[in-house]
Formats: C-alpha cells, structure tokens, sequence
C-alpha cells in the first residue's frame, strides 16, 4: 500500500491518519457517553435534560458522534462523519459554547472550535491512503499508479 505512495503522498497520509485518530478516540467517547451511557456519561435521557433537547434531537447528536467517530477512524464515509460531526460541532458552538467565549476551561468554544477545523479539513482531503476506504478500493488506487511493465517472454 504505502510502496505505490511518494513520500510527500506518505507525510500527508499520516498526517491525514494523525487529525483522523484524534478526532474519532474524542466523538467515539463522546457519542458512547451520550448513547450508552458508558465512561459514566449522562446517556440520552441525561443528555436531553442537561442540553433541553428532544430526545430525538439526543440521538441524532449521539449517533452523529459516534458514527462520526467510526468513519474518522477507519476512513470508510469519512467525508459523511465529518460532516455529521461539523453540524454537531456547529450546533456546540452556537448553542452552548459561544457565550462563554473562547476559553475552554470557562466552558467556552475553544474544543468545539478545534473539532470543527479537524471536520472540515477531512471533509477537504478525505480520508487518505492510511485508511480501510483507501484498502477497500483498489480501483481508486489504480487510477494513480504508475503503469505496469509487460514480461517480454
């Protein structure tokens, strides 16, 4: 995989693979905590009371964050995750955070901020070569490779 990669092409897919890991270990947390309670988190219900949410609005922020997690760490949909965790992040921003200003330790939109730009260059980039996506779909990578030699027999 990494062999038909330049070493340009290899720095930007680990740099992709770097922002990709990050982003998914905090909105798979986070989106376990809202959905099934786990790390002691509040679960929908919980979440619903603490953020006057519906319900229905709880699990759409809960899935969005976990599927949003799944799709940054394996790369597979990771433009959807990202743009699920921009809408979620947008949503934290304007509805939670931005009082409060820019100091995370305040409760302000510091973190929230951070993921948002972590989204939107994924959504830009996509997942690169470091991925499954990018071992699922040999014909992607067919398209950039040099063309193979013939055996003269």
């Amino acid at each position: 995989m990494s062999t038909d990669l330049s070493p340009e092409e290899r720095r930007a897919g680990l740099a992709l693979l770097s922002i990709r890991l990050a982003s998914a270990a905090c909105f798979l947390y986070h989106g376990s905590a809202i959905l099934f309670r786990a790390f002691g988190g509040p679960g929908p219900s919980g979440f619903s009371h603490y953020t006057h949410l519906s319900l229905l609005v709880t699990y759409l922020v809960g899935i969005a964050q976990f599927g949003g997690g799944l799709a940054m760490l394996t790369g597979i949909l990771a433009r959807l995750g990202a743009l699920a965790i921009s809408v979620v992040m947008l949503g934290a921003i304007f509805l939670v955070h931005l009082p409060k200003g820019f100091d995370v330790t305040k409760g302000g939109l510091e973190y929230a901020l951070t993921q948002l730009l972590i989204a939107v260059a994924i959504l830009i980039a996509g997942a690169g070569p470091y991925s499954v996506y990018y071992l699922l779909r040999p014909a992607d990578r067919a398209v950039d490779a040099p063309p193979r030699r013939i055996p003269q027999a």
